[in-house]
């Protein structure tokens, strides 16, 4: 039985020797599935070969690339899923964008996506569509193929309140219930759909919803983490090494991390106020504590991260500005991209992470924090999905600044029982949510189902 996975992105990057796998993420949740059915991932086309759709080296996954043209791709991934779906999803309702031709260059992207499926498809192939980009694409599919379908939704699904907002929300909803079986990571997410399906006239009973004469399921499928490859970063020497290095540099008694794209969704800005409420509430902890931030790049050319990036770049100029001393730098500001290791020696050095997302659908950095940590505390937003696995955290609103100060407070104070008693507890439950495991299961809910 042969498999299909279809995303917007590709499961690998470009060297100059070729295309090699990516790591983390999706690539690292579905390629072992994939590999060992020698299946295909159709992808936006990013790459060409002589014409021909560039061949990944060490790989038994083929790549089938789906092309657009420039003014399509940037209606259907810069437009729609990146300035309507996105904000919507996260709650950030004064940034969404309700312009028709977004939607009508979704529609015709989406269709590019079931005409390659459709060419590709075998009789008995699965077919495993992902995310927010792909919303109608489960019924386009049923419509042309026989197969059994799966949708995941990688980001928080909203109230039926906010989804409704959308004047294209019955259509996107009909989209995702082409499928067989519907994933989210969080049971609040299931429910969400659910009453979203149910305003829209459908069916619904317990975790089914009932088109024509199907009944399509959904379910709550946790996304963690490639527990096997953060075990043996948390033990590697040389990530050692480096971890210290990087406390030696914090020159200071504790030291907090965080990490994140610079997003808006991400509550980098938040958090930064947060520990500039810190230093100005517990004066003890000054000279006393240190504050890495890293923000990696991401959507340059979007006005509101451009935004966002000038608006970080003056509260950090402000916290040194007011805090900075000759023998004790407060705050240092990486903005730029780190591989995986390096992020694993940031993460053994880190006394605390401060992970705040306004809104997130999981949010793995916040496991691999804490699988990787020796005795860390984290700190985690209770509106990530992860929140709901990830109990054993101190728990914040993102919005409170005052009740991070003081998680923050605890945290660094916490005794080493305390510590490792919850660190215990996060790093079984994170085992539990191995990646390999998601993707198994989920699957073979789908084929049973």
């Amino acid at each position: 039985m042969g498999l299909i996975i279809v995303a917007n992105r590709a499961p690998f990057r470009l060297t100059p020797e070729g295309l090699v796998p990516a790591v983390g993420g999706l690539a690292t949740a579905l390629l072992p599935v994939l590999e060992r059915r020698h299946g295909v991932w159709v992808a936006a086309g990013e790459w060409r070969e002589k014409g021909q759709a560039a061949t990944p080296r060490e790989s038994q996954v083929r790549l089938e690339q789906v092309f657009f043209p420039e003014k399509e791709w940037q209606g259907y991934y810069g437009g729609f899923s990146n300035r309507v779906l996105w904000p919507l999803c996260h709650y950030f309702l004064e940034r969404v964008e309700l312009r028709r031709e977004f939607y009508q260059d979704y529609q015709r992207a989406n269709r590019r996506f079931a005409e390659r499926v459709a060419e590709v498809f075998r009789e008995g192939d699965t077919v495993f569509v992902q995310d927010y980009h792909l919303l109608l694409l489960p019924r386009l599919l049923r419509e042309r193929i026989a197969a059994k379908i799966g949708f995941f939704f990688h980001i928080p699904w909203p109230s039926s309140g906010v989804f409704r907002i959308l004047p294209w929300g019955r259509a996107l909803v009909e989209g995702v219930l082409g499928a067989d079986l519907i994933g989210f990571h969080t049971p609040e997410y299931v429910e969400n759909f659910l009453r979203t399906a149910a305003y829209y006239g459908y069916q619904v009973e317990g975790n089914r919803v009932r088109v024509g004469e199907r009944w399509v399921r959904v379910e709550a499928h946790p996304l963690g983490i490639d527990t096997g490859r953060f075990g043996e970063l948390s033990q590697d020497p040389h990530i050692g090494l480096h971890a210290r290095a990087l406390k030696r540099l914090a020159g200071a008694e504790r030291l907090i991390l965080g990490v994140d794209r610079l997003d808006y969704t991400k509550g980098i800005l938040e958090r930064l106020l947060a520990y500039e409420r810190l230093l100005q509430s517990y004066p003890q902890w000054r000279g006393r504590v240190a504050f890495f931030q890293i923000a990696t790049p991401s959507r340059t050319s979007v006005h509101a991260y451009r935004e966002l990036k000038r608006r970080v770049d003056e509260v950090v100029g402000r916290i040194m500005g007011s805090f900075l001393r000759e023998d004790w730098v407060p705050l240092r500001y990486f903005y730029q991209t780190y591989t995986q290791e390096e992020l694993a020696a940031f993460y053994r050095a880190a006394d605390v992470a401060l992970i705040t997302p306004l809104r997130d659908g999981m949010n793995l950095v916040a496991m691999e924090y804490a699988y990787t940590t020796e005795d860390g505390v984290l700190v985690l937003s209770n509106l990530a999905g992860a929140a709901e696995y990830l109990k054993e955290a101190l728990l914040v609103n993102p919005y409170d600044l005052d009740g991070m100060a003081q998680a923050l407070d605890r945290a660094l104070r916490m005794p080493e029982g305390e510590r490792r008693e919850r660190l215990s507890a996060l790093k079984a439950r994170i085992e539990a949510l191995n990646v390999q495991g998601w993707a198994e299961r989920f699957l073979a809910s789908l084929e049973e189902g």
